[in-house]
């Protein structure tokens, strides 16, 4: 998985008004590759080798633009101002009550129904000792979706020729705002297409979860783990543990769509991703508190990904690095403001691996 790490960029697509939406590559040959493309600062596909060596994409992805706006506008997308849902898009702040868009539901989700995803981002390509990749930069203004304070954020993407994916984020702001930025990628290690990840296996470093109500919004406290389906601290077939009779399972429609609040602070691992059949293995280290673990219950063969093929249920699986659901309204959760003068950091890492 050795070799030179190459950069290059294209044009993907042009949107109805023109504007050119561009594909970024970058990779080693024979190791890992990426496309991203500036619709979404998206990670449209990422090519991995198995155990024996062959490559396939693991990320699953729409080719059509008018999907990206549409039931797919998610997929692979860094999404914000703020990941994951806050309750009837009340957003309390020193004080004042922001109303925010909503969605279905009267619920905010990743940063309102026109958020960060369903953007153009301007890119430039970057380098850093043997790694190489994009910087996304976007600029959104004061009310954007409801949110207060004009807000410039960034995501970099830097790929090693050792098969580590790097996601820095950061973010400033001219009046006090809340932030929560994180990447919606659907991984599926045996190939983007091929089947489910039932038989993947999954490791989660957490000793507590937050259980949801009937509408995903957090109950409240964090629970332990011990016991119950959430509790992956050592790896498990995911297919196994979505299957138990647990009501909180059932309330996310068959599946885990659930915070894990992660063990430890700084840069360290969160969770571990496996396929038995093609070896291929990813684990996910982040400096984020929670991790938003997806496991695409609700795909239903209506979208069709680049393989050509129908996204059934749990076609892939969303391992969402991030501040909590609903933060804002919750003063025991970790804060997500950002006041002027303050920077917001967070960086993940994805290390790509085959045994």
């Amino acid at each position: 998985m050795r070799g030179e790490v190459t950069v290059t960029q294209e044009t993907a697509a042009r949107l109805p008004d023109g504007r050119r939406i561009s594909r970024w590559t970058f990779g080693s040959p024979a190791g890992v590759t990426a496309e991203v493309l500036s619709l979404g600062a998206r990670l449209q596909a990422l090519h991995a080798p198995d155990r024996d060596g062959r490559r396939a994409n693991v990320v699953l992805g729409c080719e059509g633009t008018a999907e990206l706006f549409g039931e797919a506008a998610y997929f692979g997308a860094t999404v914000g101002r703020y990941a994951n849902r806050i309750a009837g898009g009340s957003l309390p702040l020193d004080g004042t009550t922001h109303r925010l868009e909503t969605q279905r539901g009267g619920h905010t989700l990743h940063g309102g129904p026109d958020g960060f995803a369903t953007r153009l981002w301007d890119g430039s390509p970057v380098r850093a000792g043997s790694r190489a990749g994009v910087r996304f930069r976007i600029e959104s203004p004061d009310g954007d979706q409801g949110f207060p304070g004009a807000l410039t954020a960034e995501v970099t993407y830097l790929l090693g020729p050792d098969g580590e994916l790097s996601l820095t984020y950061g973010a400033t702001t001219d009046a006090p705002t809340v932030v929560n930025l994180t990447n919606h990628m659907y991984l599926n290690l045996a190939g983007e297409g091929c089947g489910t990840v039932l038989g993947h296996l999954l490791r989660v470093e957490a000793a507590r979860y937050t259980p949801v109500d009937a509408e995903l919004i957090p109950l409240g406290p964090a629970e332990s783990v011990t016991g119950t389906p959430f509790d992956l601290r050592e790896a498990r077939t995911i297919g196994d543990r979505i299957t138990e009779a647990h009501p909180q399972i059932r309330r996310a429609g068959d599946g885990f769509d659930h915070n894990w609040v992660l063990d430890g602070t700084g840069l360290r691992r969160a969770a571990v991703l496996g396929d038995p059949a093609s070896g291929r293995r990813v684990e996910c280290l982040t400096t984020e508190p929670g991790l938003q673990v997806y496991t695409g219950n609700h795909f239903d063969g209506s979208l069709t990904g680049r393989s050509g093929r129908p996204y059934v249920a749990y076609a892939g699986i969303a391992l969402e690095t991030q501040h909590f659901p609903d933060a804002p309204n919750r003063p025991g959760y970790p804060s997500t403001r950002l006041r002027p003068g303050e920077q917001y950091r967070s960086t993940t890492l994805y290390r790509f691996t085959a045994e």
